[in-house]
């Protein structure tokens, strides 16, 4: 009994040893990043020199092959790249859109919501409803939302210390607006830029559809656009909303998760 009780003892102690050698080790890697390290420098790298990097762009390979030459410069033990098959959206030519409302037109700032349809070549026009939320499209249902552009406008809640979490308690309307709005009818979907800066530049994000349900266009407008959109639409109901957008979803493209 003594002796199991000392080999407890024994195997015990070692474990505790192995933890804090480990936790000392990775605390000096830590150190090494934070005191020698260049991250601003690699991400402005990333970011400004190599660009834009949807999955399966040429761009998106550039930063496989960059990111693989790095770790080798940085000595890792081994540097290899592993085989994935990634989503290949591409945006096509810019995005154009304007609310129309009688004779008078005012282009807007919009961008296409990742992986949305494409309008037809010449666009789509139809009648536009501000929605605060997917609950609000609920309460208005088909008879309402038929035929119409759906326009989600509920702004960040500013009283989040954490702009995270505003962002995830706006976001839904822009992930699942789409998908939702299609089940009453709508035609497209127009969501405000998910940013408290109030700016004409508009902010894409992804968008998903149920598999078997009817996709729809969906596309960002900026928040100086959202403001203006709504408060036309306070003046006066029966607003118009144009959107032309040239984007599409082709065969998923291989690319590589670079591991060291």
């Amino acid at each position: 009994m003594k002796l199991k009780f000392l080999s407890l003892l024994l195997c015990s102690s070692l474990a505790v040893s192995a933890q804090n050698t480990d936790s000392l080790f990775l605390r000096k890697i830590y150190d090494e990043a934070l005191v020698n390290g260049q991250p601003y420098q690699n991400l402005e790298y990333l970011c400004k020199k190599i660009g834009p990097r949807l999955s399966g762009s040429a761009n998106a390979q550039k930063a496989v092959d960059w990111t693989k030459k790095l770790m080798e410069q940085y000595g890792f033990d081994r540097v290899f790249l592993q085989e994935v098959m990634v989503p290949h959206w591409v945006r096509g030519e810019k995005e154009q859109a304007k609310i129309v409302s009688g004779n008078q037109q005012v282009s807007v700032p919009v961008v296409a919501l990742g992986g949305s349809v494409a309008t037809s070549k010449t666009g789509l026009t139809a009648n536009i409803i501000e929605v605060q939320g997917l609950q609000e499209l609920k309460a208005l249902g088909e008879s309402t939302i038929k035929g119409k552009i759906i326009f989600y406008n509920r702004p960040f809640d500013p009283r989040f210390i954490e702009t995270g979490s505003a962002y995830g308690k706006a976001s839904d309307q822009r992930f699942r607006g789409a998908a939702e709005a299609a089940k009453y009818g709508a035609v497209g979907v127009i969501v405000r830029s998910m940013t408290e800066i109030i700016d004409d530049y508009p902010h894409t994000g992804a968008t998903a559809y149920d598999e078997g349900g009817n996709k729809i266009p969906a596309a960002a407008i900026s928040t100086k656009g959202a403001n203006l959109l709504s408060a036309m639409l306070k003046q006066k109901k029966d607003i118009q909303f144009y959107l032309k957008q040239s984007c599409q979803t082709l065969p998923d493209a291989k690319s590589y998760n670079v591991v060291g």
